[in-house]
C-alpha cells in the first residue's frame, strides 16, 4: 500500500499543479482576454458592470457538466469524498476525477468566491480509489488509497504535508492506525517534494515571525477562538439557509449555479476582493495591512458571496474563503485588543475559523504554521482551534 502510495503522492502533485495551472489559465483568458498561465487576480480586471456576466457564464458551462456529466462534481469535495467512503465503499468513477478539477478551474477563473483545495482532495481521492480498485482490495485498503490521494493534493497544493495527513485523520480516515496512517503519509511527503520543482517551495504566506505569545496573548487567543467558534456557526446556518432557499426554486438545479453566480458578479463590484481565491487577501490581512472598515465590507462581503455561491450547487473548495473570512474577522478583533497586532490576530482567527467550520482543530493549528512558519505561535493557536471547536461542537 505504501509504495501504491508513492505513486499516488506523485499524481497528486502532477494534478495539483495542472489544477493551479488551469485556473491561471481561465482567470486570464475570461477577465483579460489573453491566453497566459502566469497568476492573474480577477478584482483588477478593467471590464467594469461586463465582469457581472463572467461568473454567469461559467456557472451555466458548471451546470452543464453536472447534469449531463456527473452531479459528483457539485460541491467543495470534502463532503464528496466523505460520502465515496462511507456509503460507495471507497469507489469514485473515473468521470468524477476528470471533471471536477476541470469544473473546480472553471468556477475560479471565472470569479467563483472559491479555493482549490477541496476540489483538489475530490480529485486526488477520486485517482487514489481508481488506481486502488485495479487491484483486488478491501473496503478499507481503498479507503486508504482513497485518502492518501487526498492527502497528496492538499500537500502539493498548499506545501503543507503534515496539515494533509492531520486533515486526513480527523476528517477522513477514522482512525489512526498505522495501516491506514503510514501510506497517507508516504503519498502526502512525496507529494510535498513533488511541489518543489513544480510550484516552488512553501510557505506560500510567509510572515514575520512573532515573538513567543504572553500568557494574556494566550488568554486574548482563546477569546478570539470563542468569537470565531460563533462565526463558523453563522457561516454554517447561512450556507444551509442558501441551499434550502434554492431547494425551493420552480426549476432545475442545472441553473441554480448560474443564479448564485448573478451574486458573485454582484459581490464583485461592491467589493471586487470577493473574486477568485484570494490569496493575496490572505497574505494582506497576515501582514497585517489592511484595517478598519474595508476588513469588516470585506468579511461580511466574502461571506455572503461564498455562502450563496456554494448553497447554489456549483463546484469549489471551502478552505480559501474561511481562510479570508476568519483573518479578516481576526484582524478586525485584534483593533480592540492591547498591542493592535491586527496581523497576529488574523493568524489567529483564520485558523479558529477553520476549525470550528470544519471541526478539525489539530489540522487548522498545523496548517496555520505550515502556511507561514510562524513557529513560536503554535501554542496561541493550540488556544484558538480548541475554543472554536468547543463552541461549534456545543
Amino acid at each position: 500500500l505504501s509504495a501504491v502510495a508513492a505513486a499516488i503522492g506523485v499524481i497528486g502533485s502532477l494534478v495539483a499543479f495542472a489544477l493551479l495551472w488551469l485556473i491561471a489559465v481561465i482567470t486570464n483568458l475570461a477577465f483579460y482576454q489573453r491566453f497566459s498561465a502566469l497568476p492573474a487576480l480577477p478584482q483588477v480586471n478593467h471590464l467594469g458592470y461586463w465582469v457581472i456576466a463572467v461568473p454567469v457564464v461559467g456557472a451555466l458551462i458548471i451546470g452543464l457538466m453536472a447534469r449531463f456529466g456527473s452531479d459528483k462534481i457539485r460541491g467543495h469535495g470534502i463532503p464528496e469524498a466523505l460520502e465515496a467512503i462511507l456509503l460507495g465503499r471507497s469507489r469514485i468513477q473515473t468521470k468524477v476525477a476528470i471533471l471536477k478539477p476541470i469544473s473546480a478551474a472553471i468556477s475560479i477563473g471565472t470569479g467563483g468566491p472559491f479555493g482549490a483545495e477541496g476540489p483538489i482532495i475530490m480529485t486526488g481521492g477520486a485517482f487514489g480509489s481508481i488506481i486502488a480498485q485495479q487491484f483486488h482490495l478491501s473496503a478499507a485498503e481503498r479507503k486508504t488509497l482513497l485518502v492518501a490521494g487526498a492527502a497528496a493534493g492538499m500537500s502539493a497544493v498548499f506545501a503543507t504535508p503534515v496539515a494533509a495527513i492531520l486533515l486526513a485523520v480527523e476528517l477522513l480516515l477514522f482512525e489512526w492506525k498505522p495501516r491506514s496512517f503510514i501510506p497517507v503519509a508516504v503519498a502526502a511527503i512525496v507529494a510535498a517534494a513533488m511541489r518543489v520543482p513544480l510550484l516552488g517551495i512553501g510557505p506560500i504566506f510567509p510572515i514575520v515571525a512573532h515573538n513567543a505569545p504572553s500568557g494574556a496573548q494566550l488568554i486574548m487567543a482563546s477569546g478570539v477562538g470563542l468569537v470565531a467558534g460563533l462565526g463558523a456557526g453563522l457561516l454554517t446556518q447561512l450556507v444551509y439557509t442558501f441551499e434550502d432557499l434554492f431547494q425551493k426554486l420552480p426549476f432545475h438545479w442545472m441553473w441554480w449555479p448560474a443564479i448564485g453566480a448573478v451574486v458573485v458578479g454582484v459581490g464583485g463590484i461592491i467589493e471586487p476582493r470577493v473574486l477568485g481565491v484570494g490569496y493575496d487577501t490572505i497574505h494582506t490581512l497576515l501582514r497585517g495591512e489592511m484595517i478598519g472598515a474595508a476588513v469588516a465590507g470585506l468579511m461580511i462581503a466574502k461571506a455572503l458571496v461564498w455562502a450563496v455561491a456554494l448553497g447554489s450547487g456549483t463546484s469549489g473548495g471551502v478552505l480559501a474563503p474561511l481562510l479570508i473570512i476568519g483573518s479578516a474577522l481576526g484582524a478586525l478583533i485584534g483593533q480592540w485588543l492591547p498591542g493592535h497586532e491586527a496581523g497576529l490576530w488574523a493568524l489567529i482567527g483564520m485558523a479558529a475559523m477553520m476549525s470550528g467550520t470544519m471541526r478539525a482543530p489539530l489540522t487548522a493549528m498545523v496548517f496555520a504554521v505550515e502556511l507561514t512558519h510562524d513557529f513560536m505561535m503554535l501554542p496561541a493557536l493550540l488556544g484558538g482551534t480548541v475554543a472554536a471547536f468547543g463552541v461549534t461542537v456545543r
